[in-house]
């Protein structure tokens, strides 16, 4: 920490720190709480931040920040007073960090400006100013703000209530002895991964202990990014971990319960496949339906108006956030079942919860798209496009097929595409040619879908249905084998694509784009990977050969989408965000 007499000694002490450095330019009469300097001068997320009084700029941002302090110099003279006359309109900006601020933005550097809430960050220009601030800053602790805000702003009712009252602390405690939040997502899959060993033994003892993991594991779910609020300790690596752990931890929670059904003589791994590909497609209407339209020009849906209006009234919106079944609930009903009952209630529990939260969310969204005036942005169809995940087939035909006109006709072409996939996979001989034909039909569906850009009403259908064409074709072909275990063969071939999918809306979420196209085109595309598991079935029917090939194909897509997805997140180009999205 250095101090400067002026603005012009400013420029000259920061022009000296080292170019990889953060620098923080904090005026000399700033008062106010720790917690309100903490927020707005150490959040990696952003290249450049302010509080009343003080500015930081991370190493990208130091060009800029330089040039708006020469530039403030010039302005206000090298030896000008910190604090401008008390006649400037914009009171936050009187200091030379909000001037700076004001000049980076005039530049087109983005600035963060954290919202304080209650806590104090000033600089008074006065000594009746100063006790006012003192005493404002005195009547809050900071502390106790720090702990509530450690906490998401909306959550589900079971994390709230049940959860978040005692994992704050856990988080304080975990801060002060330095864990990280990626040690605690990483205790968080262990715990998981032995309750899934627990419940794979079969006996009433390991599913009783598994149900306890399993809440133990949440509730470090819960720590890991309350932690990394608390502490802002924000990184490529945590989000990467924090997005697709989840998925992991719940996934293979749904294998040890298989494993141990199988141990007690009932086979529910269809029912696992079932519950994991129900979960997938839901998770995609909700991905593609908020990418369509979280930049749409104008909204006017009396639909949405309504949802404003219910979440207005305290007790709907607990209701409304309880039928989603998000992840809190979902865990909570898991490991109860899981302790009480058998793998088999449990899976019918799910199948029956997902799939109603599911017609609850999917007819809100089907009313919200019907009713609103909107237009799409290209941006839109493009997040669209690349969660349609269409390989080089359906890009093949994409490239020769005129597009098809009308407001509904590429929902209306994937979903024809994905009945005739699934009713020729549910209702041909198994192993039959016919099959092999339905996916043809299936890849040249796929590829007019996305002839035109995806800017329709209901264009945000398009990827939910690719992934039920794919996921439920899977799961039937390696029921109706009788190859030994291929559905748990086709259980690892869906996590691995799964997988691929969820790391997609990861990246369009952190503003990067979709994965590349080389990656894309390696793994075949959903089209390419469906019409190949319909020529195995066929090549291998009643054979063995059908479950290992199925086993190859997970294990090659595995390997090939985790190589490229821990490349990418652990590379500069990756975000630094923590999960604030939907509740999953």
């Amino acid at each position: 920490m250095q101090t400067a007499a002026d603005a012009g000694d400013a420029a000259t002490l920061l022009a000296a720190v080292p170019a990889g450095r953060r620098v923080a330019l904090v005026d000399p009469r700033f008062v106010g709480h720790v917690h309100a300097l903490r927020l707005g001068l150490t959040d990696p997320r952003f290249a450049a931040a302010t509080v009343p009084g003080a500015l930081t700029a991370q190493p990208e941002a130091r060009g800029a920040l330089l040039r708006a302090l020469r530039r403030t110099t010039a302005a206000v003279g090298a030896g000008a007073p910190v604090v401008a006359p008390d006649t400037d309109p914009a009171p936050d900006d009187r200091t030379v960090p909000g001037r700076i601020a004001v000049a980076l933005e005039a530049e087109g550097t983005a600035v963060k400006r954290p919202e304080l809430g209650s806590l104090t960050a000033t600089v008074p220009t006065d000594a009746g100013a100063r006790a006012t601030a003192e005493s404002a800053r005195d009547g809050v602790d900071d502390e106790a703000v720090r702990l509530r805000s450690a906490v998401k702003a909306h959550d589900g009712f079971f994390t709230t209530f049940a959860i978040s009252p005692y994992s704050r602390y856990i988080a304080r405690w975990c801060a002060r002895r330095g864990l990280t939040p990626n040690q605690v997502t990483t205790a968080s899959l262990i715990t998981a991964l032995i309750a899934a060993g627990a419940a794979a033994t079969g006996t009433r003892g390991g599913y009783v202990a598994a149900g306890i993991l399993l809440l133990v594991s949440f509730v470090l779910d819960c720590t890991d990014g309350q932690l990394a609020r608390y502490s802002l300790q924000y990184s490529t690596m945590g989000a990467w971990l924090d997005a697709t752990f989840d998925r992991a931890k719940e996934y293979a929670y749904y294998a040890g319960l298989a494993i141990g059904a199988v141990c007690g003589g009932d086979d529910v791994w269809v029912l696992a496949l079932g519950a994991m590909v129900l979960q997938a497609c839901r998770h995609v209407v909700d991905f593609s339906f908020n990418e369509a339209n979280h930049d749409a020009v104008a909204n006017t849906s009396p639909t949405a108006a309504l949802s404003d209006k219910l979440d207005s009234v305290g007790w709907t919106v607990w209701a409304r956030r309880m039928i989603v079944l998000p992840i809190g609930e979902r865990w909570a009903m898991i490991a109860v079942l899981t302790a009480l009952t058998t793998p088999r209630i449990v899976f019918y529990a799910l199948l029956v919860g997902c799939a109603l939260a599911a017609c609850y969310t999917t007819a809100g969204r089907l009313l919200r798209s019907l009713t609103r005036r909107a237009s799409r942005t290209d941006r839109a169809a493009q997040a669209l496009a690349d969660l349609a995940d269409s390989g080089p087939l359906a890009q093949g035909v994409a490239a020769v097929a005129p597009g098809l006109r009308g407001a509904f006709t590429a929902p209306a072409v994937a979903l024809l595409g994905t009945l005739v996939m699934i009713g020729g996979a549910l209702f041909l001989p198994y192993g039959s040619w016919l099959t092999v034909a339905a996916a043809a039909v299936y890849v040249l569906l796929s590829g007019l879908a996305v002839a035109r850009p995806l800017k329709g009403a209901l264009d945000w259908l398009v990827p939910p249905f690719f992934r039920a064409g794919e996921y439920v074709t899977i799961l039937v072909l390696a029921a109706r084998s009788d190859a030994p275990h291929a559905v748990p063969a086709a259980f690892g071939l869906v996590s691995a694509v799964a997988y691929h999918h969820y790391d997609t809306v990861y990246r369009i979420r952190g503003g990067t784009g979709a994965p590349p196209q080389w990656l894309v085109r390696t793994i075949g595309g959903h089209e390419g990977r469906t019409a190949l598991v319909a020529v195995l079935a066929a090549v291998l029917t009643h054979a063995a050969g059908f479950t290992t090939a199925l086993t190859a194909l997970a294990v090659a897509v595995a390997l090939v989408v985790l190589v490229e997805s821990i490349r990418f997140w652990v590379s500069s180009s990756a975000p630094a965000v923590h999960d604030e999205g939907e509740l999953a």
